[in-house]
């Protein structure tokens, strides 16, 4: 931590963090073509967004700015990684830490860790399987991909979604203000593999405007005042099926289970990742 970070930091303490999210939410899903093509183009040009990699390219195709940032890519570009024990990135962005969950305490920045308990929602029972497991976060940045897809076939068991803060996700933010993960608003959700329960929790952040899951649809806004869990029959989704999505920049993170996983060598905190690329190779579970 140093004090630019906390000089950029605490004015997010007194941001209106919804209404301003709101706002974005509503801005992002005007329709007009005379502003939506040149305000991604001023979008892309000042984020370097790749928009050769879209599955249409051309910025006039798109009805609302929110329809852009939620694209589709050409899928021969992310291929997944193959195996049905190798485990693949959700999406695409840069992995901000990873490792063991240690006495089920997880590892934010230097200085900063939060509970795996609090992080799922406060419900000991549902934390309990993930206390000596494994965690990777990813970040996605306003240039990145915001569709979220499976890192292992999976059954899903549980949706929980958890109240809270929009506090930035950036670098700055994430080595300052404690527990921001487990303070922000998040959507978790629950799988079952053949390699142990995997969660996958969507965090939301200011200017996130909406999580959705392609099961229950838009899951925020409008935002919630308590923890609601939900159960959804027969969902089971492939490795790279699609899961989910945000609207702008924000962050997943994976928790599993298994504590014997191997993790790619040359992965760490800040490295790079892209959509379908291997990330661990999974023993079975006992």
């Amino acid at each position: 931590m140093n004090l630019l970070d906390i000089l950029k930091a605490w004015p997010l303490y007194i941001l209106p963090h919804h209404f301003i999210s709101r706002l974005v939410f509503r801005l992002t899903r005007i329709q007009c073509p005379t502003l939506v093509p040149p305000a991604i183009r001023l979008f892309s040009k000042v984020f370097k967004v790749n928009l050769a990699e879209a599955l249409n390219p051309d910025p006039a195709s798109y009805p609302t700015f929110n329809a852009f940032f939620t694209r589709s890519l050409q899928s021969a570009l992310r291929p997944m990684a193959a195996g049905a024990q190798v485990m693949v990135s959700p999406v695409d962005g840069r992995i901000s830490q990873m490792g063991k969950i240690e006495a089920g305490r997880i590892f934010q920045a230097k200085g900063h860790e939060y509970s795996a308990v609090e992080l799922l929602g406060g419900d000991e029972v549902r934390a309990a399987p993930f206390m000596q497991g494994q965690f990777m976060t990813i970040y996605l940045s306003p240039r990145d991909y915001h569709r979220i897809h499976m890192p292992l076939t999976g059954t899903l068991t549980e949706q929980v979604y958890v109240p809270g803060r929009l506090f930035s996700v950036a670098g700055h933010t994430v080595r300052t203000i404690p527990r921001l993960f487990a303070r922000n608003e998040r959507v978790v959700t629950l799988f079952d593999t053949e390699f142990g329960k995997l969660a996958m929790v969507l965090v939301g952040a200011i200017n996130v405007a909406a999580i959705e899951t392609v099961w229950d649809g838009l899951v925020t806004p409008p935002q919630g005042w308590g923890v609601k869990r939900q159960t959804f029959p027969d969902v089971n989704l492939a490795k790279g099926a699609e899961m989910g999505r945000f609207n702008m920049g924000s962050t997943v993170i994976l928790l599993l289970e298994n504590p014997s996983l191997a993790w790619n060598q040359a992965l760490g905190a800040d490295v790079a990742l892209q959509l379908g690329q291997a990330l661990a190779n999974l023993p079975a579970k006992d």
